[in-house]
């Protein structure tokens, strides 16, 4: 038992000596972020209260704020909260993120602005920031799982860029409502059932302790919770007789506790209440307005003594959340409606909660009241909330009578919560549309939703079977419907790597006569076969990107050329146009960045990422596949969740990292079905053949790579795209391993299939490199020349480093080290800059057998550079460009004084001391 100013806590020991370690640490000026989680009644709000005292007996100045059911649909109702005290200072904010900030409170000076989500998290981090510079800050916040999702949104951010800052940020939520923005990115503390003899002890400090019969009747009932514990003691003192009762679900005992005081207080007392746990608002003047002269602020006194509330100033909590719901369920309906009517009359100047009140006391179906929700979803979207904005749209559909309405207002809210990044919620959403409607455009719309949704999941075949039909019956009468749900399903298709599916993408695309605009087309036809369509779908690819890049700002989801840059992208990645594919990838991440649009970020992050990794920017695609990977964990983006930790752990691998590489690939798959997920499972498998050949483990390293291939007499790639990619390592591997014969079947029938379309100068390179590895020793050499005849390989640098270093090892086995030289020499260049360490020390062995004693690797490349994470690399070039602390923070989305601490922590990496000298210590980028 630890005793807290005039409080004592049971049990908590090990929590409270993190949470003193957390406050400890701050006084310090290092940052933290911890997330408490557990049921309700756990202590959680006791712990944050501890940890509150602590950080004012130390100094640290405390911002709380606490999630509410009611607020949860309002958007930035939480961070309004926790920012109120300080929102004068915002006008020292620079002047985007001021207006940013301010306008998602209606603060602003009125002047029509598009809304920034970044930048709105930007102004909220730095404006803390600023207020740090005055001493340490802990930010305390209380029921997060209650929080409005354009908060969280802000906390998940803060707590990604925290590093630096003299600001830590402490949560709790309940166990099975976890926020998504947060499950990943906060350390966690589960606070557990106390255990028997902590009960005890608890049950012991109470004012009329039970005994006997009654004692274990408690302790069983309250299962180790401390509110539970102490609700029971209450009731058991208060009847004897009730510790012979038959047990009840303990969230049931517990309301029906709550809710026991309620008939011995005053009826004014009693209707103050109601009223607050209708409202949710801890504002203590709507409440008493709403009320009007049937109570005074006394009234509270019964109430507070009862232990129900807490009243300071102008505010009013509810001690427990549970206590509001008891409170609420208590009321009658009537009584419930009433409160709603009379907080609406009064909440004149707030349109969006009086909306809310009236749809809460609407009797059955209310066109007026959904019309009202309609309103303030629109105004929802109009300052970014889209979460809000769906969440509106979908009580609206609720209320509206018309079911045609109903169904139009769900498809609509599918929509925003799209925008939002919330696959699982629009697929409810879409779901009910069915339903209510046989409209065919609104069926088709909900299709096109439910289809997206699952698409951005591993449920592939699910999707398709939303999107497939659509596209089908539209052919005829709706031609480019036909083509959006064609493009939407391309993806799925490509990733479940289904032949069937594709097919069929294929043959109705077939059907479609020519359009206006035929990027959906595009995408269909190399997407589904990008060999075999190659030709077309380049001469497409040259006439569909007319449009110069879209000008930063537009909204996304209206801006056409920033849509067309994101398909053009992908098609190009899968044609190996791979240095086209970044550009236009690149440029709408720019774009997508300044959106709230999270689903489209991460898929567009991920396929940039896949890019970056293939052109040899590796560093570059670390930091891709984080803002991937923070992005799709945030939104439920299962299929960038898992292919983003692959891809990282590929790199891992290569750099010879293979412990942390295969610990990474079974965290990222670990319950997913990858047989049905084969551009995954392929990818997979190369991380785990790489980290085996990183090992020089040859055998293991042919297993995974043969893997990818199909055991049929005529081997066929496990995924259409994929596989044939690892056909030159599969050989490499089998030709160390007595297992030519198997790799020439393999190579054989590849060659076969390619020849039935057109190959990138990527796939021709690798062909040619696996026939030379299988070759006569006649017939290797030309194979080898013709891997590196083509300039274009120069653009996947690594493969062709691979080629350079197995035609060096050729020719110097033949006696022919002078021509080796240069080979090995450009391989190792390649090599070190990438830091591939296995295939370095393989090339320097090379050199060395060949007469050549290589030079030691320069400072400033690989080995100092890989010191750095992508995001302090990224401020390191931006510091020697010349930018400000301030201008990289505005680039990047971080505080100035954040900026500063990675600058202070990036010199000694690269043996500098000044930021003068960062221009020669980084390469070029893509070097």
């Amino acid at each position: 038992m630890t005793p807290l100013g005039d409080e004592w806590i049971v049990g908590r020991d090990h929590e409270l000596a993190l949470l003193s370690r957390l406050v400890d640490a701050l006084t310090t000026g290092r940052s933290g972020a911890l997330l408490m989680t557990g049921g309700p009644g756990a202590g959680k709000s006791a712990l944050l209260d501890a940890a509150a005292r602590m950080a004012r007996r130390s100094g640290v100045r405390v911002l709380r704020c606490r999630g509410s059911e009611g607020e949860s649909g309002l958007p930035f109702a939480g961070l309004h909260q926790l920012l109120r005290p300080f929102l004068d200072l915002a006008e020292g904010l620079p002047g985007r993120q001021r207006a940013a900030l301010l306008g998602v409170f209606g603060l602003d000076d009125g002047t029509p602005t598009v809304s920034d989500p970044l930048l709105t998290s930007l102004g909220a981090l730095t404006l803390l920031s600023d207020v740090a510079e005055h001493g340490p800050l802990l930010l305390v916040i209380d029921d997060t799982h209650w929080l409005d999702l354009g908060t969280l949104d802000v906390l998940a951010f803060m707590a990604r860029r925290l590093e630096g800052e003299p600001v830590a940020l402490l949560l709790a939520a309940r166990d099975t409502a976890v926020p998504a923005q947060l499950d990943r990115q906060v350390d966690r503390l589960t606070i557990e059932p106390l255990d028997p003899a902590a009960a005890g002890r608890l049950l012991d400090h109470q004012p009329r302790p039970p005994a006997g019969r009654a004692r274990s009747r408690v302790l069983e009932q309250a299962a180790g919770v401390p509110l539970a514990l102490v609700e029971l003691a209450r009731a058991v003192a208060r009847d004897p007789a009730a510790a012979h009762e038959d047990a009840l679900p303990l969230t049931d005992r517990l309301e029906a506790i709550f809710a026991a005081d309620l008939p011995e207080l005053p009826p004014a007392t009693r209707e103050l209440l109601l009223f607050a746990a209708a409202a949710e608002s801890a504002e203590l003047p709507v409440i008493l307005s709403a009320v009007g002269d049937r109570a005074t602020p006394d009234d509270w006194l019964p109430a507070e003594r009862a232990g129900l509330v807490r009243v300071d100033a102008d505010r009013v909590r509810f001690r427990h959340p549970l206590i509001r719901s008891a409170v609420y369920r208590a009321a009658t309906y009537t009584e419930r409606h009433t409160a709603h009517r009379a907080l609406a009359d009064v909440l004149v100047g707030d349109p969006d909660r009086r909306a809310w009140h009236h749809a809460a006391a609407a009797s059955g179906v209310d066109e007026e009241a959904a019309r009202e929700l309609d309103d303030s979803a629109a105004r929802a979207q109009r300052r970014g909330g889209y979460a809000a904005a769906a969440t509106a749209l979908e009580r609206a559909a609720r209320l509206s009578p018309d079911p045609t309405v109903r169904a139009g207002r769900l498809v609509r809210a599918a929509t925003m919560a799209m925008y939002a990044g919330h696959p699982r919620w629009v697929g409810e959403l879409s779901a009910q549309v069915a339903t209510l409607t046989d409209e065919p455009a609104l069926l088709a719309e909900a299709s096109l939703r439910a289809g997206w949704a699952l698409a951005v999941t591993t449920r592939f075949a699910g999707s398709l079977g939303f999107l497939l039909p659509v596209a089908e019956a539209a052919v005829d009468e709706e031609p480019v419907l036909t083509l959006d749900a064609l493009a939407t399903a391309t993806t799925p298709a490509y990733n479940s790597g289904a032949p069937e599916h594709r097919e069929k993408i294929l043959r109705i695309a077939e059907r479609v006569p020519p359009q206006e605009d035929e990027i959906g087309r595009l995408w269909a036809l190399a997407g589904c076969d990008p060999v075999r369509n190659r030709a077309r779908a380049l001469a497409m690819f040259a006439r569909a990107w007319t449009d110069p890049l879209a000008e930063p700002g537009a909204r996304p989801e209206l801006d056409l050329p920033l849509a067309r840059m994101v398909v053009l992208g992908g098609t190009a990645w899968v044609l190996d146009e791979t240095a086209e594919a970044i550009r236009l990838l690149g440029a709408a991440m720019d774009h997508l960045r300044r959106s709230p649009t999270s689903g489209a970020n991460a898929t567009v992050a991920q396929a940039l990422a896949l890019a970056l990794y293939e052109s040899g920017s590796w560093t570059e695609a670390r930091a891709a596949l984080d803002e991937a990977y923070g992005l799709a964990a945030e939104g439920g983006l299962e299929n960038v969740v898992v292919g983003a930790p692959v891809l990282r752990a590929t790199l891992l691998a290569l750099r010879g990292d293979t412990e942390e590489a295969r610990a990474a690939v079974q965290r990222a798959v670990h319950g997913i079905d990858l047989p049905n997920c084969r551009s995954l499972q392929v990818r997979t498998h190369y991380a785990l053949g790489a980290a085996a050949l990183a090992e020089g483990d040859h055998a293991a390293a042919y297993d995974r790579f043969r893997a990818v291939y199909t055991r049929q007499p005529e081997p066929e790639p496990l995924h259409f795209h994929a596989s044939d990619y690892y056909l030159a390592d599969l050989v490499a591997a089998a030709v160390r391993t007595g297992r030519a014969e198997d790799a020439r079947l393999v190579l054989d029938t590849t060659r076969r299939r390619l020849a039935e379309g057109e190959t990138s100068a990527r796939l021709t390179a690798i062909v040619h490199r696996a026939d030379a590895l299988l070759a006569e020793p006649d017939d290797a050499e030309r194979h080898f020349t013709a891997a590196l005849a083509d300039p274009a390989g120069d653009r996947w640098p690594f493969e062709r480093a691979q080629v350079r270093l197995d035609y060096a090892e050729w020719l110097r086995r033949r006696r022919r080290a002078v021509e080796a030289r240069p080979l090995l020499a450009a391989a190792l260049e390649v090599f070190e800059r990438l830091g591939t360490r296995p295939w370095t020390d393989r090339t320097r062995a090379e050199l060395r057998a060949a007469g050549v004693t290589p030079a030691s690797p320069p400072a400033g490349s690989a080995d100092s550079l890989a010191e750095l994470t992508p995001q302090q690399l990224q401020i390191a070039r931006l510091a020697a460009a010349g930018l400000t602390n301030r201008e990289i923070g505005e680039r990047m989305f971080l505080s100035p004084r954040t900026v500063g601490f990675h600058l202070y922590r990036i010199f000694p990496k690269l043996g500098i001391t000044s930021r003068a000298q960062l221009r020669d210590a980084l390469p070029e980028p893509g070097e």
